[in-house]
């Protein structure tokens, strides 16, 4: 049954892959995938069916925690975006040269995504994109050079990736010490494929339509003026989306909470500001519009890849994959590259969590150049396909990118910037290791 189940999984991410050419959307695919992948779990051990349910219970607890992330980092997004919150920042970017606007693009992106986490800071910097570059196939270079600056910008900060926050709450790394030792690999990870552009991007930004400033179907101020409130809520936006991790170090408490309540001090704001207006004129301008404008298909898409993979999780299936790797490679540097590169296929959560059962912390003690070379690898790994980070995702399902697009024009580059970065840890390591 297991292979069966394995295949399946197969099959399904295959279908997600291919969703333009067999014209099914992928939501639809993960989600068959990944309760089929259960349902055949379950009828495969029918005596065992009371610690299944436990073992999806507990699945769907980490799950649930990433998908409330997810929403509320999306609507706190959308409603900093509907006060025209981020035109303080787009004002101030005055470059029309396509070249320098990647620069500065994925430079904002890359320090942002430190302190946000890639996600976040991807599904911000694609909105801010679109009001820059109205050429949608220039803008879709810019929003795959996006994921990867994030990911680059995340794999160093404790807070910045999921993958290097599991680390560091599994106690396998400390804060100090993965910014020291990753920021220069994860620097060249995004400069690399940014010099290579230099010389072969083509093309112009396009010219605005001037008459809406706003992306999402025209709630904008069609007037141009700035809205009421537009500052304040870029601060209290921001403000809030950066208290996640504060909160998450002084109370211990998931993130999701910590994203849950600067949700909900940003809706009494966003209530607060604009008391006279007509209820109907209001509701753009609510988190309860915002809410009808978040990207639910994408929140169900990770709801399905994630219990697919915690169903393979489950059975021990990555388990016994990661042991048969030690067997036939042998040298973990090797094996934590290839699991980087794995990465973009599978998702890194479940890998890094196989990875972190794989290695003792008896043997490999804390900041071990295993964990910080796995931070970095399962972090920017993961940009070579777009269905490889949750910041992938996201702007796939934002920009509407296509995975084979992606595959020709970004997967080279999101490579010679992973082995670049890979090469430079790997020749600054002994520099480091002497401090250790």
């Amino acid at each position: 049954m297991e292979i069966i189940i394995v295949i399946l999984f197969v099959v399904g991410y295959l279908a997600i892959a291919l969703e333009h050419p067999i014209k099914v959307n992928k939501t639809a695919s993960a989600l068959l995938t990944g309760v089929l992948c259960w349902t055949l779990y379950a009828l495969s051990s029918p005596g065992e069916i009371h610690h299944i349910g436990e073992q999806l219970a507990e699945h769907l607890g980490e799950i649930s925690a990433i998908l409330f992330f997810l929403m509320g980092a999306m609507t706190i997004v959308e409603l900093v975006d509907a006060y025209q919150g981020f035109r303080f920042v787009t004002d101030r970017i005055s470059t029309r040269n396509p070249k320098k606007l990647l620069w500065v693009i994925c430079g904002v992106t890359f320090f942002l995504s430190a302190i946000l986490d890639n996600l976040t800071t991807s599904i911000v910097m694609v909105s801010l994109v679109r009001k820059l570059v109205p050429n949608k196939q220039m803008r879709l270079f810019f929003a795959g050079m996006i994921v990867v600056s994030a990911n680059a910008g995340g794999a160093w900060s404790p807070i910045g990736d999921v993958t290097t926050t599991m680390l560091w709450i599994g106690g396998q790394i400390t804060a100090g010490n993965i910014i020291a030792t990753l920021f220069i690999p994860s620097m060249v990870c995004m400069i690399v494929p940014l010099l290579y552009l230099q010389f072969t991007l083509k093309g112009e930004l396009g010219e605005h339509a001037e008459s809406n400033h706003s992306t999402h179907g025209g709630h904008g101020n069609h007037s141009g003026g700035p809205i009421r409130g537009s500052m304040t809520m870029l601060f209290v936006g921001i403000g809030g989306l950066i208290s996640v991790p504060i909160f998450k170090t002084i109370t211990h408490l998931p993130p999701y909470l910590g994203m849950l309540l600067a949700l909900g001090v940003l809706w009494v704001v966003s209530e607060l500001i604009n008391p006279d207006m007509d209820e109907a004129d209001k509701r753009p301008y609510t988190a309860a519009g915002a809410l009808t404008r978040i990207d639910v298909p994408s929140v169900l898409f990770f709801l399905g890849i994630l219990l697919a993979v915690g169903s393979l999780q489950s059975m021990g299936t990555l388990g016994e994959f990661a042991s048969y790797l030690d067997t036939t490679f042998g040298d973990n540097r090797i094996i934590i590259t290839l699991i980087g590169l794995l990465s973009s296929i599978v998702d890194n959560v479940p890998l890094v969590a196989a990875s972190m059962g794989m290695y003792s912390m008896e043997i490999y003690h804390v900041d071990h150049m295993i964990w910080e070379y796995l931070a970095y690898c399962a972090g920017t790994g993961g940009s070579v396909l777009i269905i490889g980070s949750a910041a992938g995702v996201a702007v796939m399902g934002m920009e509407k990118i296509d995975f084979i697009w992606y595959l020709k024009k970004i997967s080279m580059l999101a490579l010679l910037g992973y082995f670049a970065g890979a090469a430079a840890y790997l020749v600054l390591y002994p520099y480091f290791a002497v401090h250790h």
